[in-house]
């Protein structure tokens, strides 16, 4: 039977819950555990897919085509678990669940209600597929006391109950500020948050508690007093110069210990985290730096890229090298007076990230001739791939009016909606005015490469699997005209129709690809691409 940890967050929310539930996943994972990660959303509709990126972030795709919250690339990146749609479970969902069961008269007339409708849905979604696990663990999205979260907090607390006392744990991140002008830490806003999970029925087994300084004994002690916990179960958690020594940190403060504790579990036996070690080795001591340009247009809020800024990181783990990345905003290359040499001359690589819309594409595209003409290293990853197949065409094919239908009706539509392709289920259809959030490819689908190219040999295999999000394809009508001009379609779909990776094999290091390889590329095992791009820019970095 699985035991599930059920993780809340008080006073400030956005301090690392997915960070921690990551973290203590993988420490539990080192013992020998099976894990899952589940996050449950109080604020997000039905579908995350359709929100914009300043507002919540990036949206992170699973291998079965799930968008779901940040938050999950986390938990991949810190376990390798792959998620499911089953692993993020948002407020919109839930209703959606209770109101399509309603319209089929499931519940007979009944009046239908947040206790028992909305809180059973909820628990529903917690022990959904779980047989083969050790450890499930329920992150509880926002804070305490917030109304949206209210019925997952009455869902948990039933959860307790449903599955006995040393079957679950309850572990509650709260922030213990440091105040300059006393010049101490301040612990009521914990005991205040922990009161106010009292108040809900829930009485907190592990208090992590988020600081900027060092925890004293003595608050500590006064933590544990005043929030009805161990000492021992009272978890520091300190600011990390880098997210990937957060598991070091936390086993070091005893976190896996007092959560197994609390399961009362042996504990004891001492556990090999030097994978972790060698991670931290590399970052803090690298053999050389470079700086890659990530030419987007969510350049403004880092959280868009989350995962981007993470493989670029994961690349750098890979060559022992340390990655600064400069966020440049596409449209500045739209203005009559750009100056792009002098923004882009400095880079040792270039990447043109994933992006929907015509906005700031032209400056995409100029930074795409821009990388081919200088012959820096250019990785082009969805939209990316589209605007260097746009610039070919235009530059080197003599399609002058070369465009996407994305961005309008053109007589020329290099990149333009496919309405049908070929999956492992079978045909899948969309209607070019449908709705935004379900005419996408979305998830795992399968590529075959040219046994010749470049990315086979970085690869290291002819048949891969990557995951996607977008609307438009490259119109393999223009292939033999980009082929012409030196855009070689390594790499396709396994019936030939779609195009998934294009490269141009007389360039230092030329690749776009149709996919999002960010999404899978994991500290402790680099994305092949990206860390043949690093590669790409260290070699750069010696000849300028």
């Amino acid at each position: 039977m699985a035991r599930f940890i059920f993780i809340t967050g008080g006073v400030v929310s956005s301090l690392g819950k997915g960070l921690m539930a990551a973290s203590l996943a993988a420490l539990l994972q080192t013992r020998g555990y099976n894990v899952r990660i589940r996050k449950f959303d109080p604020y997000l509709n039905v579908d995350p897919g359709t929100m914009s990126p300043y507002q919540h972030g990036e949206v992170y795709v699973t291998d079965d085509g799930a968008e779901t919250d940040l938050d999950l690339g986390h938990y991949e990146r810190f376990t390798g678990v792959p998620s499911r749609q089953s692993d993020n479970v948002t407020s919109g969902r839930i209703y959606k669940t209770i109101i399509e069961r309603e319209r089929r008269g499931d519940y007979l007339g009944a009046t239908v209600q947040v206790i028992p409708h909305v809180t059973d849905a909820i628990k529903e979604f917690a022990r959904a597929e779980v047989d083969d696990l050790d450890f499930v663990l329920c992150e509880i999205g926002g804070t305490v006391g917030d109304i949206e979260s209210l019925p997952f907090m009455e869902a948990i607390r039933q959860l307790r109950n449903d599955l006995g006392r040393m079957n679950s744990v309850f572990v509650h991140l709260t922030l213990v500020p440091y105040i300059a002008a006393a010049g101490e830490l301040k612990t009521k806003p914990t005991q205040h948050s922990v009161r106010d999970l009292t108040a809900l029925g829930i009485q907190p087994d592990v208090l992590v508690c988020r600081c900027e300084r060092p925890l004293p004994a003595g608050e500590r002690a006064k933590i544990a007093l005043f929030c009805n916990v161990s000492p021992d179960a009272v978890i520091p958690a300190l600011d990390a110069k880098t997210i990937y020594g957060v598991p070091l940190q936390y086993h070091a403060e005893g976190l896996d210990r007092a959560v197994l504790n609390a399961f009362g579990m042996d504990a004891s036996d001492p556990i090999d985290l030097s994978v972790w070690s060698d991670i931290i080795d590399r970052i803090e001591n690298p053999e050389g730096e470079v700086t890659v340009g990530v030419v987007g247009k969510y350049v403004g809020l880092p959280d868009a890229y989350k995962s981007l800024n993470e493989a670029l990181i994961h690349g750098g783990i890979a060559n022992r090298i340390k990655v600064n990345i400069q966020w440049i905003d596409a449209e500045l290359f739209e203005q009559p007076d750009a100056d792009i040499a002098a923004r882009l001359e400095p880079m040792h690589a270039i990447l043109v990230p994933g992006a929907f819309g015509e906005r700031g594409a032209e400056g995409k595209i100029a930074s795409v001739r821009f990388a081919r003409e200088r012959e820096i290293p250019y990785f082009g990853i969805c939209f990316g791939m589209q605007m260097a197949c746009i610039e070919g065409a235009r530059n080197l094919g003599g399609v002058e009016n070369a465009s996407s239908t994305e961005f309008g009706a053109t007589p020329e539509p290099v990149v333009g909606i496919i309405t049908e392709w070929m999956s492992e289920a079978g045909i899948e259809k969309r209607e070019e005015g449908g709705d935004l959030g379900g005419t996408m490819r979305l998830g795992a689908y399968p590529a075959k490469l040219d046994g010749n190219s470049v990315v086979a040999s970085i690869y290291g295999d002819e048949a891969i699997s990557e995951r996607h999000r977008h609307r438009y394809e490259v119109n393999t009508g223009y292939r033999e005209l980009l082929e012409k001009g030196g855009l070689v379609f390594s790499g396709m779909s396994p019936d030939g129709e779609l195009p998934e990776i294009v490269e141009r094999p007389d360039h230092p290091w030329f690749v776009g690809v149709q996919f999002h390889p960010e999404l899978k590329s994991k500290p402790f095992d680099p994305h092949p691409l990206f860390a043949s791009f690093i590669a790409a820019a260290v070699r750069q970095s010696r000849l300028v």
